[in-house]
């Protein structure tokens, strides 16, 4: 078990309001915590395909996102193995989880899935806020999500993250959380929900 190599991937849109869960609670354990090398925290952003070689070369994989489970907002509630892919194929909260879903898919055809696989996922509140940070209710979520994390590392995996002595940066200072949150042009100054005839598309 301790040469597991293990990854913990933040995927999601800083962008758009509460899709950035997932990227904001990973942001917090690296700037948090200590991790042995074998261990690897990862913003997976939306890149999709590109995230193939951390994949591969991973064992475990515990994925922190915003999920739709159809429950109500800021429910955490997590997953594993075989309900990770499921729930990504028929609740998807955006584009982004379908390219993650083909990458699963192309692990396995390729024989080379991780053996153990968890999500940590929040039900979102609000999408549809271009530039906006996370929602109260879910900004409330991250530090148990963080707490849920740190339980499955040291809980099925034997490792124990160790507090930094000083935040390390995770993100580049302009989308840091703070900064990023902070930093928002007044309503009338910025589009909040982008052009409705391009957004309708995908939405």
């Amino acid at each position: 078990m301790g040469d597991e190599r293990i990854l913990v991937l933040g995927i999601g849109n800083i962008l758009w309001a509460d899709e950035g869960f997932g990227v904001r609670v990973v942001e917090e354990l690296h700037a948090r915590y200590e991790l042995p090398e074998h261990v690897t925290a990862l913003d997976g952003g939306t890149q999709g395909l590109y995230l193939l070689p951390y994949l591969e070369e991973a064992d475990a994989v515990i994925i922190v996102d915003a999920i739709d489970y159809g429950l109500p907002p800021a429910t955490l509630k997590q997953l594993r193995d075989d309900e990770v892919p499921a729930v990504l194929g028929t609740r998807k909260v955006s584009l982004h989880q379908t390219g993650f879903q083909e990458v699963l898919a192309l692990l396995r055809f390729r024989g080379c899935a991780p053996e153990r696989l968890r999500l940590v996922g929040v039900q979102p509140e609000r999408l549809d806020d271009y530039g906006g940070g996370l929602t109260p209710a879910i900004a409330a979520q991250v530090e148990p999500a963080l707490a849920m994390v740190l339980d499955l590392l040291a809980g099925e995996f034997g490792i124990v993250a160790t507090p930094r002595r000083s935040a390390e940066g995770f993100t580049p200072p302009a989308v840091s959380r703070e900064e990023y949150e902070a930093g928002r042009p007044a309503a009338e100054d910025a589009c909040r929900i982008g052009d409705g005839r391009v957004l309708a598309g995908w939405r």
